[in-house]
């Protein structure tokens, strides 16, 4: 099955990206591609839902299975196609823009072509979306197609990591599964010993197994999960000082927590109330 749309390429381009093509291929054996270096003047990302497939870079084959990409920049050289045997369901886009080129290198998307989305699901779901607003309307809408394209490459360059870094594990799967339980509980007191014993690991491992799904501490997720429950009950529940706020959110006390509060919100709790309380 094929999904794909060609979309007109911008002379005079008053965007920060925009899409030249975007599509899906699935049930595809036969899909290969071989591009010399300089055919193609955009950039290029390919990512496996499901089955697989392989890249080959400097004469080397490289197998990406579900949740990686391949990554190419502009003019280089490109090979890739699907496993035979097990096909993939690979969906794709290419875009363009004049200042993509510093924007991906700052972040260091350029040491490397191959890489790993840490939650697949917000990948698909911004690529599908992109897809049906090129399938339904084509260049009718190109703010639309920018926008779109543009919170699809956010989604990539915020959950990709280096495929030579990554290291998958059924242990890093589960950190995503505790996600939202960790949020929901977060106004608890936070025992790292417990969290790490319901998915059988140590308390060390557990953390950079954190890091490696996250970037950020499990201390700085339940930090952010109890300061944006805060944010809203400063709005919602107006009768309550910002001492009970604090405490229901997890904090011994209001001068920690106005402290952690201006340190993310640059501004106190009570300043906060005020602004936004209409």
């Amino acid at each position: 099955m094929k999904r794909q749309i060609h979309l007109l390429t911008l002379p005079e381009m008053p965007f920060f990206c925009f899409p030249e093509s975007v599509g899906i291929y699935r049930e595809e054996p036969e899909h290969s591609v071989t591009r010399a270096a300089g055919a193609l003047n955009n950039f290029n990302i390919h990512y496996v839902a499901s089955g697989s497939g392989y890249v080959e870079i400097d004469q080397q084959v490289h197998t990406l299975g579900p949740g990686e990409a391949v990554l190419y920049f502009p003019m280089q050289a490109q090979r890739y196609y699907s496993s035979e045997d097990d096909p993939w369901d690979v969906r794709w886009f290419h875009f363009y823009g004049s200042g993509l080129q510093n924007y991906l290198i700052e972040r260091e998307f350029h040491r490397s072509p191959l890489w790993s989305v840490r939650q697949p699901a917000a990948f698909e779901e911004a690529h599908e979306t992109l897809l049906k607003e090129a399938e339904k309307h084509r260049m009718l809408n190109p703010a639309q197609l920018s926008t779109l394209t543009y919170s699809l490459l956010t989604v990539f360059v915020e959950q990709a990591s280096a495929l030579s870094d990554h290291k998958s594990s059924n242990s890093g799967s589960r950190i995503l599964e505790l996600l939202p339980i960790i949020q929901q509980e977060a106004a608890k007191p936070f025992i790292l010993e417990e969290w790490a014993s319901r998915i059988g690991v140590s308390t060390y491992y557990f953390c950079k197994l954190f890091r490696n799904v996250m970037e950020m501490t499990p201390m700085e997720f339940v930090t952010r999960c109890r300061l944006q429950m805060a944010k809203q009950w400063l709005l919602e529940h107006k009768d309550k000082t910002i001492g009970q706020i604090a405490v229901e959110a997890g904090y011994p006390s209001a001068s920690y927590f106005n402290k952690r509060f201006m340190e993310h919100e640059g501004m106190t709790p009570s300043s906060y109330r005020r602004l936004h309380g209409g």
